[in-house]
């Protein structure tokens, strides 16, 4: 009688959470309906984020540019070679992640850029 039980109220569980979910994604489908017609990007908005995304890419250049010079400059002057190859790891992570931040922010400014150029050449259906 009581595994009976348990089976009835795992089961009448199961089909409460079944509607529940059939109510969230007809809400669901709703909701995106509403969303896809309010938040179309145009060409201003690509145009912005590539602009904002080149001067990121200016800033992070300048900034890598300096880490570059000043770990050329300043060498580790450590006598043991454990804490020099830990250091100039270090150092090599530091640029290389720098640097990776620079060309990232120039690839997504032109592909936005591209994106803001092929968006007046598309026709809204």
């Amino acid at each position: 009688m009581g595994v009976s039980i348990c089976k009835r109220r795992y089961f009448y569980c199961l089909k409460i959470i079944m509607d529940n979910n059939k109510k969230y994604l007809n809400n669901k489908e709703i909701n995106e309906d509403k969303i896809s017609s309010e938040n179309s990007k145009g060409p201003f908005n690509f145009f912005i984020g590539s602009l904002t995304s080149f001067i990121l890419c200016s800033f992070s250049f300048i900034l890598s540019r300096k880490i570059a010079l000043y770990f050329a400059i300043h060498r580790p002057s450590n006598s043991n070679e454990i804490v020099q190859s830990i250091s100039s790891s270090f150092n090599t992570l530091i640029v290389g992640l720098s640097f990776l931040a620079t060309f990232s922010f120039g690839f997504i400014g032109l592909g936005l850029f591209i994106v803001f150029i092929r968006s007046f050449f598309i026709k809204k259906s």
